[in-house]
Formats: structure tokens, C-alpha cells, sequence
């Protein structure tokens, strides 16, 4: 039986004009018995700046090791084009990331890693994270390295 997807369809896509996390599609974990790491990257997230409302252009990554459900990757593309018009703070946008996906999935853990391009010579990092990262099989490193975005 094949689950049906709100975004992932052959006639067309509308796009965002607000903030939604209602656009996020999940779908079973193939391998629910077993820890393993999904990472999605992106360079394409922008919002604007609270104050100035001047356009800000980040790299997001999202790290996390699936429960029940896993994230359906062209639900979160249209959830990150949601953020366009968005007046946030990078550390605002790290931490409304981690919990909307974190509400979507229920992950065993997850990392949000959020990095601002520099602006007055300034660049940002913003990291959120939820949960203990499981040990992952055939990696003992896994848990104390840090993860490059």
C-alpha cells in the first residue's frame, strides 16, 4: 500500500507565502528496529531579519535518527520556502526548525544546524539539538564526533 503525500504529486506545486509546518509530510521507517542517521542539507533557506527586515541566506542541516517515522524531503523543501517571509533571529529559526520538525517525526534524536551568511563581516552558527544520539551500528565514534556542515 503505497501512503499518500500531500507535496510529492506529478500536478504541479503551489509554494508557501507563510511560515507552516503543517506542510511536512512523514512516512514509516523502513527499518524501525535499527539506529541510523538521516541528513538533509540545504543552502536555499532565506528569511528576514526581525529588525531590518533585510533578506537573510542560510545553510541548514538537519541530522537525525528516525523513530516511527521519517521526513519526506520534498514536504521539507516547500516547509523551508515557508520560511521566506519569516521575521526570525538565526537562533529563533534553529530552534522553531528542531521543534517543528522533532513535532513531525518524534526522532530518537535530532540536530539542527543553522549557518547565517556573513552580513558586516559577521557569519552565524546556530545548533539546536533534542535527544541522546543512539549508537549507531559499526561506528563507536559516532557519538563524540562532531558533525561537519
Amino acid at each position: 500500500k503505497r501512503e499518500e503525500l500531500k507535496h510529492l504529486r506529478p500536478d504541479g506545486t503551489a509554494y508557501p507565502r507563510a511560515l507552516d509546518p503543517g506542510l511536512l509530510d512523514t512516512f514509516d521507517n523502513p527499518a524501525p528496529e535499527r539506529s541510523y542517521r538521516i541528513r538533509f542539507k540545504t543552502e536555499e533557506v532565506t528569511s528576514l531579519g526581525p529588525v531590518t527586515d533585510q533578506p537573510d541566506f542560510y545553510r541548514v542541516t538537519v541530522d537525525y535518527v528516525p523513530d516511527r517515522r521519517c521526513l519526506e524531503s520534498k514536504s521539507l523543501k516547500l516547509y523551508f520556502v515557508s520560511f521566506r517571509n519569516a521575521g526570525l533571529f538565526a537562533e529563533s529559526m534553529a530552534n522553531r526548525i528542531l521543534y517543528d520538525l522533532s513535532a513531525a517525526c518524534s526522532p530518537r534524536w535530532m540536530k539542527v544546524h543553522c549557518r547565517m551568511n556573513p552580513r558586516g563581516g559577521i557569519a552565524l552558527d546556530v545548533t539546536a539539538q533534542a535527544g541522546e544520539l543512539p549508537a549507531l551500528a559499526g561506528d563507536s565514534s559516532e557519538r563524540d564526533a562532531d558533525v561537519k556542515t
